[in-house]
């Protein structure tokens, strides 16, 4: 069970440090060092490919989370979900929900078609929905090498 748990916290980290350099290097650098437009559609590809590492590596953390909750608790608590499990749960449907809502949106609205909301609000939700995401995978993380979890 511990290389289990080992795996986990070795994923939990590497999304982690894959979320802060994304957004915190890489996308200000592109606009730091290229034109607007040009930097707007690296940064766009950029979240996009993270989209999809984040729901692939969601649903392997929530699969591996489940199997080690089943061999822990599940016989004398079958009800039970930990932390890590909501945790992954939560980020997997922001993720979902900015991808798959938010993104074509943005992209509308960069084309100049009419949508609900402005560009600017649609950006500025999108930015803080990857900012809770990086949050919430950071106490992932942080909860996975806890000594709590080791039992």
């Amino acid at each position: 069970m511990r290389f289990l748990t080992r795996w986990q916290t070795w994923l939990a980290g590497l999304w982690a440090g894959m979320l802060l350099a994304i957004g915190a290097l890489a996308a200000p650098a592109l606009f730091a060092v290229l034109e607007r437009t040009q930097a707007g559609l690296a940064a766009g590809r950029l979240f996009t490919l993270e989209a999809r590492v984040s729901l692939v590596l969601a649903v392997v953390l929530l699969a591996m989370e489940y199997r080690r909750l089943r061999k822990d608790t599940w016989r004398l608590n079958p009800g039970r979900w930990s932390p890590e499990l909501l945790l992954a749960m939560f980020v997997f449907v922001l993720t979902a929900v900015s991808h798959l809502g938010l993104h074509p949106m943005i992209q509308a609205a960069k084309a100049g078609q009419v949508t609900a909301l402005s560009f600017a609000a649609l950006h500025g939700m999108s930015s803080a929905l990857y900012a809770l995401k990086t949050v919430l995978v950071l106490v992932l993380f942080w909860r996975c090498t806890s000594s709590v979890r080791r039992r």
